[in-house]
């Protein structure tokens, strides 16, 4: 294990480069203090739990646990009321295995109580909502002290790949709330941070040979997006032939959705980089990010993460099942045992990098990522997606599972597509899905990414968690 370091060894090389110094060390912590976030002070506390000995860090996060179900309970009329109703007092929840004596909290608890979550007398929420690409979106709202922790928490992040805010940076990204908020402060702040924003709702070839000279005339030392958006520029530069190793671009951080190894090895590649993956949303928090060592670290300071089975049963590391979260930076509009729709592993190891974080060993996808045969199988969307993927002639692809009996593919050819591919596709899928299951294959001039920008390869209509 690498020996312990400081936060001033955390940003020594930092230093070297003079303006993004003035920017992380000044510019931006003033520009927090105006908005009213403690957003500085939360990331210097948790550059030092992050080497925490393990079980200091357990106390530390019980600790954290104790004072946010007492604010909580304090503040917050429903989980008054549900304490009250379950008999519970705010001291019975005292610990990481104590949150098993509450209710998992869903969307649409979420959605009929939205009122009854606001913290009393906290003052004005920011309104959120999710993409609501498996659905109806959720709308939910955040406090200053959520968004100062999932800053900062993205902030020590991205210093564990030595570059730092006020390094240049591209950021391919489709949220509406981004896209709607470029107004002249925003351009101005992007300006002096040096961030520049390509929209990923449009990806035809014009756009991207648009965003490959950006890139190049930026020589970003970071990129930021989507996987299916960052592969999508990087395939293009390399049917093109635009090199684009030669930038000096330190690291590709993705997130929002799914990263496949391929997706991992093209961006990787063409831009000459390393590629580091972040989970988390604007609901669930800042969960998880990777470090140079290849390690998946939980914001454990912030985040309790609870796998679950299918009954809401906690499962010990190394086994599989749904993500749930408690965000403890909530008490304005509190996440308590929060069902993510996210399937992942825990692990029980430590990382060679030092940190005491602990890992998220497997990130599986959303459950809609999985699809079920007719049998009652479930089985990731992958198995699909290999069946087309190295298939010729097809730029993108889309599946949709409508039910057991039905699945939909929907596909963008280019000149070099064969025809003979179509039985070949329904055929691997019936082979994986049932021999009676109807494939239905649609070829489409493009498909649309969903209304928060990303694309899906797969989404499955069908309940893998009900027919597990």
């Amino acid at each position: 294990m690498l020996p312990n370091r400081s936060a001033t060894q955390e940003i020594s090389s930092t230093l070297m480069r003079p303006y993004t110094k003035a920017i992380s060390g000044f510019l931006f912590p003033l520009h927090e203090r105006i908005k009213g976030h403690t957003t500085t002070s939360v990331l210097r506390e948790m550059e030092r739990t992050q080497y925490l000995p393990v079980d200091e860090l357990r106390r530390y996060q019980d600790k954290r646990l104790r004072d946010f179900i007492a604010r909580v309970v304090a503040t917050v009329p429903f989980y008054r009321d549900l304490f009250s109703q379950l008999g519970l007092a705010p001291n019975d929840v005292s610990s990481v295995a104590d949150l098993a004596k509450l209710p998992l909290l869903t969307k649409p608890i979420i959605r009929d109580h939205t009122e009854a979550l606001m913290a009393e007398g906290v003052g004005t929420l920011q309104r959120f909502n999710t993409g609501g690409s498996s659905g109806e979106p959720l709308i939910f709202y955040l406090g200053k002290e959520r968004v100062s922790h999932d800053v900062a928490a993205k902030w020590r992040a991205t210093r564990w790949w030595d570059v730092d805010i006020g390094d240049p940076e591209i950021v391919v990204w489709g949220s509406p709330v981004e896209l709607g908020a470029q107004d002249r402060v925003r351009a101005v702040r992007d300006s002096l941070l040096r961030t520049r924003l390509l929209p990923a709702f449009e990806m035809s070839d014009a756009k991207v040979s648009d965003f490959l000279s950006q890139i190049r005339a930026t020589r970003p030392k970071m990129l930021f997006g989507y996987p299916s958006s960052m592969s999508h520029i990087a395939r293009h530069a390399q049917r093109a032939g635009i090199r684009m190793d030669d930038l000096g671009i330190q690291v590709a951080f993705v997130t929002a959705e799914r990263l496949y190894d391929d997706q991992r090895e093209t961006i990787s590649s063409v831009f000459g980089c390393r590629v580091a993956n972040g989970y988390g949303g604007r609901d669930a928090g800042f969960i998880a990010h990777e470090c140079p060592a290849g390690s998946m670290h939980l914001t454990a300071e912030d985040i309790v993460v609870e796998i679950c089975d299918v009954h809401g049963n906690v499962l010990p590391a190394g086994q599989s099942g749904e993500i749930v979260t408690t965000h403890m930076a909530t008490s304005e509009f509190p996440f308590v045992r929060y069902r993510t729709g996210d399937v992942g592993t825990l692990g029980d190891e430590l990382c060679a990098c030092g940190r005491t974080l602990p890992l998220l060993t497997d990130l599986q996808g959303r459950t809609t990522d999985f699809v079920v045969a007719r049998d009652g199988t479930v089985m990731h969307g992958l198995a699909l997606i290999y069946v087309i993927r190295d298939l010729s002639g097809i730029d993108t692809f889309k599946i949709v599972q409508e039910d057991v009996d039905r699945t939909r593919v929907l596909i963008v050819r280019n000149a070099d597509f064969d025809p003979t591919c179509a039985p070949r596709i329904v055929d691997g899928f019936r082979q994986r899905l049932g021999t009676e299951v109807a494939v239905d294959i649609e070829y489409l001039d493009e498909i649309p990414a969903e209304r928060s920008g990303k694309h899906r390869y797969v989404v499955s209509h069908v309940d893998p968690m009900a027919a597990a």
